[in-house]
């Protein structure tokens, strides 16, 4: 019996087990497309949604994977369509000079590598590759539709012309925004995004987040000047600012009360985001016994130093990640 006819006799427990074989690649397919993790998630529902809805109208001219790429990719076009204040990315001014213009996604949320174990082994390398936050904030610049374009021929391997039926486009209105997004992407000026440096879990690795993290625990500010580079860059989604520079940037750590009472007594888990290490910092306030959430560092390593953090809000992606609320 053919796909499309056994859909159609299909439960709707059968059909959910079935597509929920593709909810990783899904996950990170919607993440991409948005740029936010939570909103991600509800994308990826509404689309298996929206499938078991329309499993009739499957005609098997595809695979179920492709369909179902198909339905969410457009699942995500009506969630921007609906959002116009998160069609792009806005661009700010940096107080570094040296910075120029940069990218603000103030939607932007870090992607949990742990539901990469979801997507097919083949394909997990090409995924964690793609979830790069460089690469994420940079899509969030193109228009809606050239960032459907450039996942589904870059990043999904699609045709042109499996593209354009996805996207009911023309194929050369596929060929125009592809060609017109690849430059935007490549004008690392243009966009502030410098292309993405490997990373590996290596021994030279782990030494260094343990050292950043008994830093941090210590509030040891020259244990964690020893850590980073002199051109240092932090970032702090959904905040505009940026901070370049390692000095500038532990000025602005104990400026914002880094070491001072409420302030002063931390406690780090380490885990993964965007296929980087990311450690997870818990405070505990004065007066109080436990720790509580308060960021999420994603760090980027360059040789022995960290060269660039990016920082989010811990509380609001705790359970993401799989994180206790409480220590």
């Amino acid at each position: 019996m053919e796909l499309q006819d056994e859909l159609k006799g299909m439960s709707e427990a059968a059909f959910g087990e079935l597509a929920n074989r593709h909810r990783g690649e899904l996950r990170a397919h919607c993440y991409r497309m948005l740029g936010s993790f939570a909103d991600a998630e509800d994308l990826v529902q509404d689309t298996l949604v929206k499938a078991w809805r329309a499993r009739e109208s499957f005609q098997g001219r595809s695979s179920l994977r492709s369909w179902l790429y198909r339905i969410a990719t457009n699942a995500c076009l009506d969630f921007l369509d609906s959002r116009k204040q998160r069609v792009s990315c806005g661009v700010v001014t940096s107080s570094e000079p040296e910075l120029g213009p940069q990218p603000h996604v103030p939607w932007l949320q870090p992607f949990p590598d742990r539901y990469l174990d979801e997507v097919a082994p083949d394909a997990r390398l090409a995924s964690r590759e793609r979830l790069e936050l460089g690469y994420l904030v940079a899509l969030q610049c193109l228009p809606p539709k050239q960032r459907a374009a450039l996942i589904c021929c870059d990043v999904l391997e699609w045709s042109a012309k499996e593209t354009a039926e996805a996207l009911s486009l023309s194929v050369p209105a596929v060929n125009a925004a592809l060609q017109r997004a690849r430059e935007s992407l490549g004008n690392e000026q243009e966009t502030g995004v410098r292309k993405p440096l490997g990373s590996a879990d290596t021994e030279q690795e782990r030494s260094l987040l343990a050292r950043y993290v008994k830093a941090t625990e210590e509030v040891d500010m020259p244990g964690l000047t020893a850590l980073l580079r002199e051109d240092l860059r932090c970032s702090m989604p959904p905040q505009p600012e940026r901070t370049l520079g390692r000095d500038a940037s532990i000025k602005a750590w104990v400026e914002g009360g880094f070491g001072s009472p409420g302030l002063r007594d931390f406690r780090c888990l380490l885990t993964r985001a965007n296929g980087r290490p990311a450690v997870a910092v818990y405070r505990r306030p004065d007066g109080e016994s436990k720790y509580v959430p308060m960021a999420l560092d994603v760090v980027f390593i360059e040789g022995e130093q960290v060269r660039e953090i990016m920082t989010f809000d811990l509380s609001a992606v705790v359970d993401s990640f799989g994180l206790p609320r409480e220590l």
